[in-house]
């Protein structure tokens, strides 16, 4: 672009992470090239929002983001601009979300260009709107919780006049499309510092909006032999703080995992709060909130029943082998087990179950946990036993000796079989 005569630079994110030393996650160019010269310069593109002036460029496996300077109307659907207007890169920077997010790189010139003072809260570590921060948040009030997120993300400030605006419009995040919610609240949760990004959800007024169920956990207080942490909203906050990398399924569980406790707190006969069944509560609860935010029917069971089992691990090394092995074949498993590990580091620390656990895996590292069942029901019908809720019955009792380690072949199962069916032939 440069070469045919136009102005071209990177911006926003890929600017703002190269000062703070990391790698960008993608590259975004801006420049004065409108969609129908881009087409002309590049033989390989296609437009993805050709009215708002951007272009997809391919080269090979690349593909590159090319949008033209321009201003932007009003935001009646609170999303998207009513009209643009190509322009140049000072007007472009004025319709950017944060100061450090527009940032323009010349890498001809090998300049940066801001026009907001972008360098300047980057290097003070501040989270600021470009320009008015009432007017920026109406445009689009998901802005809100991205300014919460990069608050957190970079472990930086959150300007006082962006601070106040955000609790002003708090309000007005539910007139946002779940989906986006959702979407931003993962990145939270995934990203680095979530229980700072949950705490300031919290200060903002936006947590009892988006998330009143998470809200509800303040101030509901725990048994401090079992958790000298705190209450139940500190300790999901020490949860969130104990995850590294963690998956969207294993982030939510954890977030999700004492959703049931408020609405079921008692205080027992010796004076101490218990929560009855708040695992089952909790799921219910969870199921719900994610339907809400539209998320996929896998996405929803994987979180639902990591709610529901995450106090079945108290008991692991008291089990039956056969009830272990069932434990282990689970298909959440492996998020029920991270989840459990994170419970046990945000309150008493201890891990021996957890431990006990990973030993166990080990050892049935050559075979899956549940392994295929020695017989089926034709077995049983060939030996005259006929069909009905009997033959399961029959085939719950040997895979329960199976899993027990008390019949491990067919020849055995099947000498087992001969003996047990002879009342039923």
């Amino acid at each position: 672009m440069q070469a045919a005569g136009y102005q071209a630079c990177t911006v926003g994110g890929c600017v703002r992470d190269r000062f703070l030393g990391s790698m960008p996650e993608d590259v975004d160019v801006t420049t004065d090239a409108t969609p129908d010269v881009l087409q002309q310069i590049f033989p390989n593109t296609y437009a993805v929002g050709a009215a708002y002036g951007v272009i997809i460029v391919r080269d090979g496996n690349l593909h590159t983001e090319v949008a033209t300077f321009r201003e932007d109307g009003g935001y009646q659907d609170g999303r998207h601009p009513d009209s643009v207007t190509f322009s140049d890169a000072e007007h472009d920077a004025q319709r950017r979300d944060f100061t450090i997010n527009a940032l323009f790189y010349d890498p001809q010139a090998e300049q940066v260009i801001d026009f907001v003072d972008g360098l300047r809260d980057l290097d003070a570590g501040v989270i600021r709107t470009v320009g008015d921060a009432d007017r920026r948040f109406g445009e689009d009030y998901l802005r809100m919780l991205r300014a919460v997120r990069f608050t957190a993300r970079f472990d930086f400030e959150l300007d006082p006049a962006t601070r106040a605006a955000i609790i002003k419009h708090a309000p007005k995040i539910t007139g946002i499309s779940p989906e986006r919610i959702f979407n931003e609240l993962t990145k939270m949760l995934c990203g680095p510092q979530p229980q700072l990004a949950f705490r300031l959800l919290d200060e903002t007024g936006l947590l009892e909006q988006v998330l009143p169920e998470i809200s509800a956990m303040k101030g509901v207080a725990q048994p401090p032999q079992f958790h000298p942490e705190g209450d139940v909203f500190v300790h999901t906050l020490l949860l969130l703080e104990m995850m590294v990398h963690p998956t969207p399924e294993i982030a939510w569980s954890a977030l999700l995992h004492d959703v049931g406790k408020p609405p079921t707190l008692k205080i027992g006969t010796h004076g101490r709060e218990t929560f009855p069944s708040h695992n089952r509560v909790g799921a219910e609860m969870a199921e719900t909130l994610l339907q809400r935010l539209r998320c996929s029917r896998q996405f929803i069971d994987c979180v639902r029943e990591t709610v529901y089992n995450h106090m079945t691990f108290a008991e692991v090394q008291k089990m039956r082998p056969s009830t272990l092995r069932r434990l282990l074949g689970r298909p959440d498993f492996d998020c029920e087990l991270e989840l459990h590990r994170l419970d046990c580091l945000s309150c008493h620390r201890l891990v021996d179950n957890y431990v006990f656990l990973l030993d166990r895996l080990a050892a049935l590292r050559d075979e899956p946990p549940v392994p295929e069942p020695l017989v089926q029901g034709r077995d049983l019908i060939g030996r005259g036993v006929e069909p009905g809720p009997v033959i399961g019955e029959i085939l719950r009792e040997l895979e329960e000796l199976q899993l027990n380690g008390e019949i491990i072949t067919r020849e055995a199962a099947l000498e087992w079989l001969d003996r047990r069916v002879t009342p039923h032939v």
